[in-house]
């Protein structure tokens, strides 16, 4: 198969879907890879390593398109990308559809064939290809949430693990997934006083037991949210239901009870945001405010550390990329059911539920276009 690797174009997007390791790993196997000039130095990998692994260097994001049968890419196709996409043309990605309907209208217009990294998803329910980018954003958002606390950035002026003789910082975790359990370590590792909150009581009895004595655990419910972020120095949303929008978890109303200078960090932004007043937003402008709390709504916040992000990105998607490259999408997907849920739209039909509810759009059972 002729596999193509665009240059990430979307705002500081530095990461790269494939590694140099990725690509000797494709070409043994017999594949062509197409790397477009650049792609991996905001990542740490020069043009020559690609060559040297066995991929093909292309000037331009033109010539990538133009000659892939499957893209790989990191983030979404951006509006410039649209017309790039050819009929039939196999894209592997991150897209979250579910929070953006320009995008699945010119996917469906493309008539290309969209595998979403983020709805791939094994017999436990899990996802895979979703996991190593939670744990990084997970991390991150405690990270991004401490500096902006700082008052030369807008916060109240808080250091998150306090000093001896003065309090550390309240923080709410709003989800147990990946992306709260790792958040919730970040802060309670950093001193913070931690609440994590989810509506399973198993995963919060699991929590419970593997948490340090600083992180507790309660029960999420509209009733129980709206008192725990009265006294909030930082919120952070890391709730997800696969291939659809977030639920909005703090209203507007909610914000006025807030601290002045508290700060909002909405990992879930990719999925339209868990928070009524969340937008977009880039590591050009990562924050704005909304009644004196700081809102931080970066949609690609792994971009910023993007060596650690593509090695662990590559160690994920590698073993599928290599699958649907040797087998083909058709074959691949139907041969493995985690491929399969991957599967978004197909030659113009959306495939998963998720995605045409969200926008009123008819669904057609994946199985139909596997046939």
């Amino acid at each position: 198969m002729i596999i193509g690797v665009p240059k990430e174009i979307k705002n500081n997007e530095n990461r790269v879907a494939l590694t140099p390791a990725g690509a000797s790993e494709l070409a043994k196997h017999g594949h062509t890879i197409y790397v477009q000039a650049g792609a991996g130095i905001g990542s740490g990998f020069d043009d020559i390593e690609y060559v040297d692994a066995g991929a093909k260097m292309l000037a331009t994001i033109e010539e990538v398109y133009g000659i892939a049968e499957m893209i790989i890419k990191v983030k979404e196709p951006i509006d410039s990308e649209y017309g790039l996409i050819k009929s039939n043309q196999l894209l592997f990605t991150y897209f979250h559809f579910a929070s953006y309907e320009p995008l699945t209208h010119a996917m469906i217009k493309s008539n290309a064939v969209c595998l979403a990294y983020e709805t791939v998803e094994k017999a436990d329910r899990s996802l895979p290809l979703l996991v190593p980018m939670s744990e990084v954003a997970g991390r991150m958002s405690v990270q991004e949430g401490a500096k902006y606390l700082e008052k030369p950035m807008g916060g109240r002026g808080i250091l998150l693990g306090g000093v001896p003789g003065v309090k550390p910082a309240e923080v709410i975790v709003l989800g147990g997934g990946i992306v709260g359990t790792q958040a919730a370590k970040m802060a309670a590792g950093m001193g913070a006083h931690v609440t994590i909150m989810d509506i399973s009581l198993p995963r919060l009895r699991q929590l419970d037991d593997i948490m340090p004595a600083n992180v507790q655990t309660q029960y999420s419910s509209e009733y129980n949210i709206r008192q725990a972020v009265k006294t909030a120095d930082l919120v952070i949303g890391g709730v997800l239901i696969p291939g659809a929008k977030a639920p909005k978890l703090i209203t507007r109303d909610m914000l006025s009870t807030m601290r002045k200078g508290a700060v909002i960090v909405d990992v879930a932004i990719d999925q339209g945001g868990c928070f009524e007043t969340s937008k977009p937003t880039t590591h050009a402008e990562p924050c704005y405010e909304v009644d004196g709390v700081i809102h931080y709504c970066v949609a690609n916040m792994p971009g910023a550390v993007p060596y650690t992000s593509t090695l662990a990105l590559t160690n994920a998607t590698l073993p599928y990329a290599i699958q649907l490259a040797n087998k083909g999408w058709k074959a691949a997907c139907s041969a493995n059911n985690e491929l399969k849920l991957g599967l978004n739209v197909v030659n113009s039909k959306v495939v998963y539920q998720g995605v045409a509810e969200a926008f009123n759009l008819e669904y057609t059972p994946v199985e139909e276009v596997l046939n």
